[in-house]
């Protein structure tokens, strides 16, 4: 059996969230250079400071209120609606499972 460390079509970086936001600020930057926008038009169209976006590009860092700005501003909003989906059920013994257990508010403090 192999190890599926040594598995080539696994990036383990996948998993790290410095790497996928590295990852998204540079698809950004590369749509944002697609539509011919200047960081500082994209500033002014997203409502994001120049230096939020600057970090973002730069440091990878921004508040998620000004992400969501700067997705609407290059039409890629309608990627965060799947971020998190419902969970699928795959037998009636889930949906039954699932009416079950409560809806939770917030966690517990255990």
């Amino acid at each position: 059996m192999d190890n599926i460390l040594n598995d080539k079509d696994i990036i383990l970086d996948d998993f790290n969230p410095g790497v996928v936001a590295q990852k998204i600020a540079s698809k950004m930057r590369k749509r944002r250079l697609l539509k011919n926008l200047t960081q500082e038009a994209l500033a002014q169209i997203s409502g994001v400071s120049l230096g939020s976006l600057k970090r973002f590009e730069n440091q990878h860092k921004i508040s998620l209120q000004h992400l969501l700005q700067l997705a609407l501003a290059l039409d890629a909003l309608d990627e965060f609606h799947d971020l998190f989906p419902d969970i699928k059920y795959q037998s009636i013994d889930d949906i039954i499972k699932g009416r079950k257990v409560k809806e939770r508010k917030r966690g517990s403090n255990v």
